[in-house]
């Protein structure tokens, strides 16, 4: 018997959707100024980056859409080290020109918080818009029915108060804290899945030259490295 599930699994075509609606969930945030301090040009180059890690999450990983496309999450899984995306320095380069250091500190940042455990990775969580409209609770909620039959604890980084009752609200559990720059925090957040059997959980070590990937919740938004 079949289960429809409240979301759909992108495709390659929907690649350009899901980064046009990373870009105009990150550009009004303070973090999202931080990064691309041009407003702008901020849409496109946040635009340009997220479209990277779209790619490579469609490649190592899962993403996903409401039916009616307002909202996205993409994922890794990281049963294993992933390698970084083809050529990435350089495309990073090239989608971020002058903000490019920004990126990598941010991602540098995240790096050394991760498990390092087996788990799947929600690097982006995009739905533009005001949170009473319910479409980053309704995506998460459905690409977490689809990340709980892989049996496997799911994890991700929240920027605000919000997103952490939202996490929460959703069955995760906050680890710790890392200051981004003077003015952004990053939450770490981890879940089990209703057939894991937790164990102690380990941070990967940093590195200068780690990507990074943009995830996002509502209007508000979390980065995330490989």
């Amino acid at each position: 018997m079949s289960v429809t599930m409240p979301v759909v699994r992108a495709r390659w075509c929907d690649i350009a959707r899901i980064a046009d609606l990373a870009a105009e969930t990150l550009a009004p945030t303070p973090l999202g100024a931080w990064l691309v301090s041009d407003e702008q040009h901020r849409p496109s180059v946040l635009a340009a980056v997220a479209r990277i890690w779209i790619e490579h999450a469609l490649l190592f990983g899962d993403a996903f859409l409401l039916p009616d496309g307002t909202a996205a999450t993409a994922w890794f899984h990281r049963y294993r080290p992933i390698p970084p995306p083809a050529r990435y320095m350089d495309r990073l380069a090239a989608a971020s020109g002058a903000y490019q250091d920004r990126f990598l500190r941010l991602g540098q940042a995240l790096a050394a918080r991760r498990p390092i455990e087996p788990h799947n990775h929600l690097a982006l969580l995009a739905a533009p818009g005001p949170a009473e409209r319910g479409h980053a609770a309704a995506v998460l909620a459905g690409a977490q029915q689809w990340m709980d039959t892989l049996s496997l604890p799911t994890y991700a980084e929240v920027f605000t108060a919000a997103n952490l009752d939202l996490f929460r609200q959703h069955g995760y559990t906050h680890r710790d804290s890392v200051p981004v720059d003077d003015h952004t925090t990053a939450h770490s957040m981890w879940r089990l899945s209703p057939v894991w059997r937790g164990r102690p959980i380990r941070n990967a070590r940093s590195s200068m030259r780690r990507p990074f990937v943009l995830a996002l919740n509502g209007p508000s938004t979390r980065w995330a490295t490989d």
